[in-house]
């Protein structure tokens, strides 16, 4: 076997320690280590926070709409309450940067504000609509306890206008005399000078149903159809012609509103040669049911009342 030639030295192991007599090689330099530059942390970006004044646009130009009709009053106030509110919300946002939508945020506000100027301009003239019509009836309910006269007193006095002759007849010709005359009987027909013609019912006994409003247990239901004939040249507004009743104490009856039309107002015009007719009930106590009158007038402030009695037993 060949031994090994010295031609084939090994490798240096690097791991060794060196040679004795050899010096040891320097270690390397230090260098200090780098610091690596600082990052801040990045926030992630939020949406923009345009809800409020989306909002405002939107309630106040439902609410400036509402506010042109009358009887919407009420919803334009309070949408353009919640828009007015809205708007500067969301402005305010606008100018601290959440939100983008300035100009829509400001025109909900002005939206609101024309909202609720215009609820305030019909709540004015609702009451004051209001505040006239009850005057005028006060005026007319006035003029005719002035001149209606009680059950029981005398009313044969002078007052047939024999003292006044030319002035007997010289209104505007809606009524046949004026009203100190003798009440009509229930049936009865009464005549105006204008051709216009009135006739109320004998009362008659109802029976109200469960949604009755107006009628008092222990009290006595009674219904009455009045008929109107428009025997003038000219329509008739028979809208305000509601009668009243009074028992044989004088008090005043309360009338009877239920689901089976107990009593169901007029409504509209009457054109010249045509009538109207329907009912009314009034609840009558049973002690003063022997002695009642009823007070109508085909239309308000044109003609005069009249009055029918009879009893209601």
């Amino acid at each position: 076997m060949t031994a090994p030639s010295d031609n084939n030295p090994e490798p240096p192991n690097p791991w060794a320690p060196p040679p004795a007599g050899r010096p040891m090689a320097p270690p390397p330099p230090m260098y200090p280590m780098q610091q690596m530059p600082h990052t801040p942390h990045m926030h992630p970006m939020q949406p923009p926070r345009n809800g409020l004044g989306v909002a405002a646009l939107v309630v106040g130009l439902v609410g400036a709409l509402s506010g042109v009709v009358p009887f919407l009053f009420w919803l334009a106030g309070v949408l353009g309450v919640l828009a007015l509110i809205f708007g500067l919300v969301g402005h305010a946002r606008s100018r601290r940067g959440e939100a983008t939508n300035k100009g829509m945020a400001l025109a909900g506000a002005i939206l609101g504000v024309v909202a609720i100027a215009l609820a305030a301009i019909w709540a004015a003239v609702i009451v004051m609509a209001v505040k006239d019509v009850a005057d005028d009836i006060r005026e007319d309910t006035d003029r005719h306890n002035a001149s209606t006269p009680t059950p029981g007193t005398d009313s044969s006095d002078d007052s047939d206008g024999s003292d006044n002759p030319e002035g007997a007849g010289a209104d505007d010709g809606s009524g046949a005399d004026d009203g100190s005359a003798e009440p009509l009987k229930f049936g009865e027909t009464f005549g105006y000078d204008d051709g216009v013609k009135v006739t109320v019912s004998k009362p008659r006994a109802y029976s109200p149903d469960e949604f009755a409003y107006g009628h008092k247990k222990g009290h006595r239901a009674v219904q009455l159809t009045i008929t109107i004939i428009n025997g003038s040249k000219k329509p008739m507004d028979i809208t305000s012609a509601l009668p009243s009743m009074r028992d044989a104490k004088g008090a005043e009856v309360e009338m009877i509103f239920d689901g089976s039309n107990a009593t169901k107002p007029f409504e509209g015009k009457v054109l010249a040669g045509k009538r109207a007719v329907t009912q009314f009930a009034f609840s009558v106590p049973a002690d003063a049911a022997k002695d009642i009158q009823l007070t109508f007038g085909p239309e308000v402030m044109r003609y005069e009342d009249r009055i029918w009695a009879g009893s209601a037993q």
